[in-house]
């Protein structure tokens, strides 16, 4: 499966955006799909993930609450709506996705199979 981010850009601190990962190639339903962050200083975290259907959300600690994963399975889409942004969500955004989310999605490097390109978000203070 394909994947291509999108919406990134400069916002200030408590502002908001929404990413979006479109999906291509295979039945995007057939995927559990997920966002990860990486910034030059850290290696790649986890930051949520939504399962096949969109029944189960899963969020970092730092995240949750404020970011909402969902997904549009009919558009082959998913999304990342992120509100009261700090400077510390400042960091490159990847999309992903594999067969099932599970433990491996939280290593470093994480063990997910397909990634899109990424974009960026940047937070102002």
């Amino acid at each position: 499966v394909q994947l291509q981010a999108s919406g990134g850009g400069l916002v200030q601190s408590g502002g908001s955006l929404r990413l979006s990962c479109a999906a291509s190639g295979r039945t995007f339903s057939n995927y559990a799909m997920g966002w990860f962050r990486q910034t030059p200083e850290k290696e790649r975290e986890f930051v949520a993930a939504i399962s096949w259907k969109g029944r189960s959300l899963y969020y970092a600690n730092s995240v949750k609450g404020r970011f909402t994963i969902s997904r549009d399975n009919a558009k082959n889409t998913m999304y990342l709506q992120m509100n009261s942004l700090k400077p510390e969500d400042t960091a490159v955004y990847y999309c992903a996705a594999d067969d099932l989310y599970g433990s491996s999605w939280h290593r470093a490097p994480p063990g997910v199979y397909y990634w899109g390109q990424g974009t960026l978000v940047t937070v102002s203070s």
